[in-house]
């Protein structure tokens, strides 16, 4: 199964998230309270809005909104994104999981380049959440400064994306040490060293050989640097072969990457192919739709090889 995901930092889930429409907080005193589960509930906090800090929102929240119901929440802006952490909310959602016993989606830093540049947004250890929802079965997080990801074991959890400008190799590390039997969407932004993405392709490695990760069908290790390094370990690796899908793209992709995949193991089994953001010429880009015919391989929004530095897609 592939997820449909949204698949950039622009859309802050402002209409649909999990498959549910997203229920803007607070609620007009007139208008009827949909019921709590059949909607993904956004809750956030900002100067001139509703709610100045974040913990208003939650405030009203958990005093209006049946939450035993509750199926998918959405974090957007908090105060000051780049001064405050989200360490505060997800202790806040750890500590009342008793009163979300039926929560399966969270979204934690939905916000857009105007309201927060990816890299500012300040993030915390994430584990908790897990922790605190033995259910949970999706996970998404943008921004990577201050993120950090402790290994454990998750029974429920099938969707785990990470967007950042740059990500912490303690992420991918921690990721790759989980015991994540369920996991099928696995989504990685790698970034750029600037804003503290430090991570390499040997962090990946356990990733990579997919021995904690039996069900995962979609790998995406995006808005790489070193694509083509990560091409090249891609083109060997055993968790290849279960894959519906894998994504390379955001990143500095290259001739190198490229022939790697060709000359690697087959990826004829793949229904998705995504490269779009990469530096390959039309000639490469002939041989790789060639070599895969029955696979949707995406390669567009190609960049110049003329330029004297490749760039990822996302960094600050």
């Amino acid at each position: 199964m592939i997820f449909d995901i949204q698949p950039t930092n622009s859309d802050d889930y402002r209409e649909t998230y999990a498959g549910l429409p997203v229920q803007p907080t607070p609620l007009d005193e007139e208008d009827p309270q949909p019921d709590p589960g059949a909607v993904a509930w956004y809750l956030d906090a900002c100067d001139g809005g509703e709610f100045e800090a974040i913990s208003e929102s939650f405030d009203w929240f958990f005093d209006n909104v049946d939450t035993a119901k509750v199926k998918a929440i959405v974090i957007g802006e908090w105060e000051d994104a780049y001064d405050t952490g989200s360490a505060p909310i997800v202790a806040r959602l750890a500590k009342n999981a008793d009163r979300l016993p039926e929560l399966r989606s969270i979204f934690l830093g939905a916000m857009t380049f105007e309201q927060s540049e990816i890299s500012w947004i300040q993030q915390t250890d994430v584990t908790p959440l897990l922790e605190a929802y033995p259910k949970l079965e999706r996970l998404e997080v943008r921004g990577g400064t201050g993120l950090a990801f402790s290994p454990l074991r998750h029974e429920g959890l099938r969707v785990l994306r990470v967007e950042t400008g740059g990500l912490p190799a303690q992420v991918v590390r921690g990721i790759g040490a989980s015991d994540l039997p369920a996991l099928e969407h696995l989504e990685l932004w790698f970034g750029v060293e600037d804003y503290g993405g430090d991570a390499t392709v040997g962090d990946c490695a356990d990733i990579l050989s997919g021995q904690r990760l039996p069900a995962l069908r979609y790998l995406g290790l995006q808005n790489s640097p070193f694509a083509d390094e990560l091409a090249a370990a891609v083109a060997a690796a055993p968790v290849v072969a279960r894959l519906e899908a894998l994504s390379l793209s955001m990143g500095s992709l290259g001739y190198e990457g490229a022939e790697a995949l060709l000359s690697g193991q087959p990826l004829t089994h793949l229904r998705r192919l995504d490269l779009h953001h990469n530096y390959l010429t039309g000639a490469m880009a002939d041989r790789l739709l060639a070599a895969l015919p029955s696979t949707d391989v995406r390669l567009d929004d190609r960049r110049s090889r003329e330029e004297d530095w490749r760039y990822v897609a996302v960094s600050e």
